[in-house]
């Protein structure tokens, strides 16, 4: 009888130690006028002793907190299980309902400062996550989609790779174009509370993704961050526009990308829990590269190469 205890006490503890854990709590900072809740997700097997383990930063949508962590957990738990996504912190802060996770002009609240700065190092010091660039990983949807961007474009040699599922931005290089129908779900308190009132033209062009990638380009392909971006081509807030616009803008520049224009996807509803994991699987292989020679495509490879280079083909 003690012998089937005892075996049920080791096979209780084994089921434990496979676990994962969702944990709540805040970090106050002076760049934040109040203490920031966050959530933070750890895998099974986490250890605080062990080998520091990759970061992923998943920033939640507008008017989202940190609870968006817990409604992903179930497909980022499904991928752990599957072998398809490696084992890794996630941390989801709580932040102003529609921020945009950039510092706001007036100064009274910085979340890109906090982000880059005492969240990351709060989180590589309290849960023994990496302090490798490479290993750092940005995600987020909608306005955290943006958010990934901008803190991405800004400080890419931060981060070894992000993935933006339909970001709010727009389809424009320059304030002055912005049109109604690229804002027409924001008001001019939103926009104002984060850029100057009025406006400071030249402050919303310098964290505009797409003017951030088209004025550094160099920066951005040299650190190799790794990019994707997603979109439904039947989002309500028409951010497909935006989407396709900076995939373009990327293109033009030469910084590679994986862009996914998905059919019949909203912004909201079925689709988006597949498009997740999607994303997910990318930053995946961010961290588990492939190998950079596929041999099935290296002999055609090697029969072009001459007709490329009488063409003048790179």
């Amino acid at each position: 009888m003690n012998i089937i205890r005892l075996s049920c006490l080791l096979c209780f503890a084994a089921l434990a130690a496979l676990s994962t854990e969702l944990k709540e709590a805040e970090l106050a900072s002076n760049l934040i006028p109040r203490p920031v809740p966050y959530a933070v997700l750890l895998p099974d097997g986490y250890q605080a002793g062990g080998a520091p383990l990759p970061l992923l930063l998943l920033l939640h949508g507008g008017g989202g907190d940190r609870k968006y962590l817990a409604s992903m957990r179930p497909s980022i738990e499904e991928l752990w299980k599957a072998g398809k996504l490696p084992k890794m912190v996630v941390a989801t802060p709580s932040v102003t309902s529609r921020c945009f996770y950039m510092d706001y002009r007036d100064g009274s609240e910085k979340w890109e400062s906090f982000l880059i700065g005492p969240f990351r190092k709060h989180l590589q010091q309290t849960y023994n996550t990496s302090t490798d660039p490479k290993e750092n990983l940005l995600m987020g949807i909608s306005m955290g989609g943006m958010g990934s961007l901008r803190i991405g474009f800004k400080h890419p040699e931060l981060y070894g790779g992000l993935a933006a599922m339909e970001p709010g931005i727009e389809p424009i290089l320059h304030w002055k174009d912005m049109q109604p129908r690229h804002r027409f779900w924001r008001d001019d308190s939103l926009f104002e509370a984060a850029f100057g009132k009025p406006v400071d033209p030249a402050y919303w062009e310098a964290n505009n993704p797409a003017s951030i990638a088209k004025a550094s380009p160099a920066k951005i392909s040299g650190s190799g961050l790794q990019i994707y971006l997603d979109c439904g081509d039947e989002d309500m807030f028409l951010l497909f526009e935006g989407s396709e616009f900076l995939h373009r803008v990327l293109y033009d520049a030469g910084i590679k990308h994986e862009y996914h224009l998905v059919r019949g996807a909203d912004h909201l509803g079925r689709t988006v829990r597949p498009r997740s994991q999607e994303a997910l699987q990318f930053l995946s292989r961010v961290l588990n590269p492939p190998p950079a020679v596929d041999p099935a495509a290296e002999p055609m490879r090697k029969t072009l190469a001459p007709l490329k280079a009488k063409a003048g083909v790179k």
